[in-house]
């Protein structure tokens, strides 16, 4: 008979948590302003991406959860304790666990509007595409705000005062922004700097929420950063609920130790990261390609492809008379997206065009895939080619590719998996008549 009327007083807190927290400035400050200043400096730098900021969504949406569940809830919390509003809720017959549990779901709440208003405006002001995988995005949510909500109750725990909140949260804030691939990314950092964004929460957090927006498979593989997460937040929050307090006043002396076990749990990751090899190097997506060496080139197989005539990858022969096609061959001899300063960015777009026109079963696809070819193989030089084909082939989830080209009279528009998956195949028709392995 109890059960009801604690229910009730349970959402009678939550609710109020939820008012408190829309009274607290600072809490406002970092839950929803920082936010939107950071999408504001990410848009006027990345604005030029196609598709506007996409590439960037996991970093930003990293930020508004960081800034409103490390910043936002200890603020918040040590503010009431300092007013005495906690010393207050010891009196309701609620168990404690259930108070706290209030407190961060509450602040779950307003990250997760925070994070809808972010996305929001992304998409209002620079036309950014909503997540691909929005099921997905929810489940990312839900373990990288555990994950911060926990850093955010042990600065709760730790901290004496609100200022003291602040301090505690800038060396976490700072470090993660800088060189734990939230702020700046991966690919930007050196390499000793990406190794040490492997201990930080911030790395993992990107790495899942990034492909709810932009991957063709959404959250595949991500297992061990799920655990990261889960396993940074678990500690942080075990040891925020040791060094929870009522009433405002100076910590215990195993203050100290609690937070040496959270930051463990950094430690730990970080190690097991390392030596799984997980922690390898992430290169610009403009620089990837060049990273192929002649080895990786050597280990490529051939066997399997479809043949030149099947309906599946067609490609004209070598005998093809160039007049069937001249028209195509001197647009796509002027096509901007071909004649890039990134070589490797370009020869993934032309081997595109090929896919595209084959999975639209266009009228001339055999004619275009020959013409394609020529292209790469008398624009590009061997070395170049070979480096870029290959990365289509061992990397196809990176860079961008086209699903549609109506200035070159390819007008309807595939899935992009489906032109990532069909560029392999093409890309290994034209690598292996470059390295003599398939007769032409």
């Amino acid at each position: 008979m109890n059960a009801l009327p604690q229910l009730n007083g349970w959402i009678r807190h939550f609710l109020l948590m939820i008012y408190l927290s829309f009274r607290n400035p600072q809490g406002i400050v970092y839950g929803y302003l920082v936010p939107i200043l950071f999408l504001l400096a990410f848009g006027s730098v990345f604005r030029a991406e196609n598709p506007p900021l996409l590439a960037r969504m996991g970093q930003i949406v990293t930020i508004t959860i960081l800034g409103g569940a490390s910043f936002g809830l200890p603020t918040a919390l040590v503010a009431e304790r300092e007013q005495g509003i906690w010393r207050r809720y010891r009196l309701l017959p609620l168990a404690t666990s259930w108070l706290i549990l209030s407190a961060m779901l509450a602040r779950a709440a307003i990250v997760a509007s925070s994070v809808l208003f972010q996305m929001a405006i992304a998409r209002a002001l620079f036309g950014t595409p909503l997540p691909n995988h929005p099921g997905a995005a929810m489940v990312a949510f839900v373990f990288v705000a555990v994950a911060f909500l926990g850093i955010g109750f042990l600065i709760a725990g730790l901290a004496n005062n609100v200022p003291a909140v602040q301090a505690l949260g800038q060396s976490i804030f700072l470090p993660m922004i800088l060189i734990g691939g939230v702020g700046v990314p991966l690919a930007a950092l050196p390499i000793w700097a990406q190794r040490i964004a492997g201990f930080m929460p911030g790395r993992y957090a990107v790495e899942v929420l990034q492909p709810c927006f932009d991957a063709v498979n959404g959250l595949q593989g991500s297992g061990f950063r799920f655990a990261a997460l889960a396993m940074i937040g678990l500690a942080a929050g075990i040891a925020g609920a040791k060094l929870f307090r009522w009433e405002p006043g100076r910590r215990t002396g195993s203050a100290r130790w609690w937070a040496a076990a959270a930051l463990i749990s950094w430690a730990a990751v970080g190690a097991i990261a390392w030596a799984t090899g997980r922690l390898k190097p992430v290169l610009p997506e403009g620089e990837a390609w060049t990273n192929i060496t002649e080895a990786q080139i050597a280990e490529i197989g051939f066997d399997g492809l479809p043949k030149d005539d099947d309906i599946v990858a067609a490609l004209a022969p070598s005998t093809m008379d160039p007049a069937h096609a001249r028209d195509f061959a001197a647009k796509l001899a002027s096509w901007p997206p071909g004649r890039l300063d990134d070589a490797g960015q370009s020869i993934r777009n032309l081997v595109s065009i090929a896919a595209v026109a084959d999975l639209c079963a266009d009228t001339k696809e055999a004619e275009i895939a020959r013409v394609v070819f020529r292209q790469i193989s008398n624009g590009f030089e061997p070395a170049v080619a070979r480096q870029a084909l290959a990365w289509i082939i061992l990397s196809p989830e990176d860079g961008q590719v086209v699903t549609k080209a109506p200035e070159l009279g390819l007008f309807r528009h595939p899935p992009e998996r489906l032109v990532r998956q069909r560029s392999i195949i093409y890309a290994k028709k034209y690598l292996g008549r470059l390295l003599g392995r398939i007769a032409d």
